[in-house]
């Protein structure tokens, strides 16, 4: 009979084992990987455009072209193209993003040609009425309204702000003087230059007749490609800062700095670190402040990588009377990480906990697609993930002191809070 007073045995694995995806390049040059996996009669199919916040000519064009694409066509209103996706049991999922935006359409095997023919519609006869336009400015402005009096959102958006600069892409925010100016030409033109290139991921089920009712509309798609855009990053030196909010009874404070790729050798080790640190429940920064000291709820440290950039982020929201001994004790934890070596069973602890939660990610042919999608992004080798796994696994405690030497000494974070 099961003890079920004991623990299960603790098995190590550094298996990742990703779905192949068998990559075709249609006839107007659109590459097409399809990741085929599950049993469930379901398809998504995502488009990845250039057509992001950094390719903005004006702030806003960006988010406005993604959410109007689907509220018209020359042949349909908005309220018919959602009916018409309901009735193929398909949702349609659009996300601007900093440097892309993504379309992702889920659909019933059966119903694929019909949802994508509605899909290519939107792609090639959007009309962008002005009657949608200034409803989602409303929309956009109270929802403004309302971030605007959140201290977590605007901490976020000073730390970025602070980090890259207001004129560079990563630090420019959407105001409401922006979003009132957006004008339909703008959206027009930002549609007929960057959605006109596309890379296309399929997961799920797939059939023979699947791949050829993928390749067969998408074919037809007339593409221009979207030269890649440089910006200089501005170089900007550490600040702290701190903004005053009438009523807050919390403060939200931020603490960030500009980090490496995922290809920069060092890159296995920070994400170690930052795990340690703050990536888990388990971690260094839940343990003091949280659980010790009881200052806040919640705290996380997280790497936010970008196409052209990236930063590491310390969060917390705490009492007003609490912020100057929290940014204190962050110092702290920071100082210890290079100053002190990790015991062994912290460091396998969160070694293990890191790996488990990468492995435990890929359940779903969309997530074995999701990363899939980061290695061709980010023009990774193909063993990047496994690789990735192998790297962490042998890294000891006297490298993840150089580690926290070189990438998280306490006096390089810029440090904001509002409220």
């Amino acid at each position: 009979m099961l003890d079920r007073t004991l623990a299960p045995p603790f098995n190590k694995s550094t298996a990742f084992h990703l779905l192949s995806p068998e990559k075709q390049i249609l006839k107007n040059g659109a590459p097409v990987y399809f990741i085929s996996g599950g049993n469930q009669e379901v398809i998504r199919v995502e488009l990845i455009l250039p057509a992001g916040r950094w390719f903005e000519k004006t702030t806003g064009v960006s988010y406005f072209t993604a959410n109007i694409l689907s509220k018209g066509t020359s042949s349909k209103s908005s309220f018919e193209i959602a009916q018409a996706f309901d009735q193929y049991g398909a949702h349609l999922d659009i996300s601007p993003g900093l440097d892309v935006v993504s379309i992702s359409l889920f659909t019933l095997n059966k119903n694929l040609q019909p949802a994508l023919a509605l899909l290519l519609e939107l792609l090639t006869s959007s009309t962008f009425p002005d009657s949608e336009i200034e409803l989602m400015k409303s929309i956009y402005l109270q929802n403004l309204k309302v971030n605007n009096e959140k201290t977590s959102y605007l901490a976020s958006k000073l730390i970025r702000k602070n980090l890259f600069g207001e004129g560079y892409p990563y630090g420019v925010e959407l105001d409401e003087q922006g979003a009132t100016e957006v004008s339909r030409h703008q959206l027009i033109d930002h549609f007929n230059t960057f959605f006109k290139d596309v890379t296309l991921f399929v997961s799920g089920k797939i059939t023979s007749q699947n791949k050829e009712e993928v390749t067969q509309l998408f074919s037809t798609l007339l593409l221009t490609p979207v030269a890649e855009k440089i910006i200089a990053t501005p170089d900007l030196k550490k600040v702290s800062e701190r903004i005053g909010k009438d009523g807050s009874i919390q403060s939200s404070l931020r603490m960030g700095k500009r980090i490496v790729d995922r290809k920069h050798v060092d890159y296995a080790g920070i994400l170690l670190v930052n795990h340690i640190l703050g990536g888990y429940f388990g971690s260094r920064l839940m343990k003091n402040i949280r659980e010790e000291k009881g200052l806040t709820y919640g705290i996380h440290s997280s790497l936010n990588l970008l196409k052209h950039d990236g930063f590491l982020a310390i969060g917390a929201d705490v009492n007003k009377e609490n912020l100057d001994l929290t940014f204190d004790e962050i110092r702290k934890e920071l100082k210890r990480l290079r100053t002190e070596e990790i015991n062994q069973e912290e460091l396998d602890t969160a070694r293990n906990h890191f790996i488990g939660s990468l492995q435990s990610e890929i359940t779903t042919p969309f997530a074995h697609a999701d990363k899939i999608k980061n290695m061709v992004m980010f023009n990774l080798p193909e063993q990047y993930y496994k690789n990735l796994i192998y790297k962490i696994d042998a890294i000891s405690s006297d490298d993840l002191l150089r580690i926290g030497e070189i990438y998280f000494f306490e006096e390089s974070f810029t440090e904001v809070a509002v409220g």
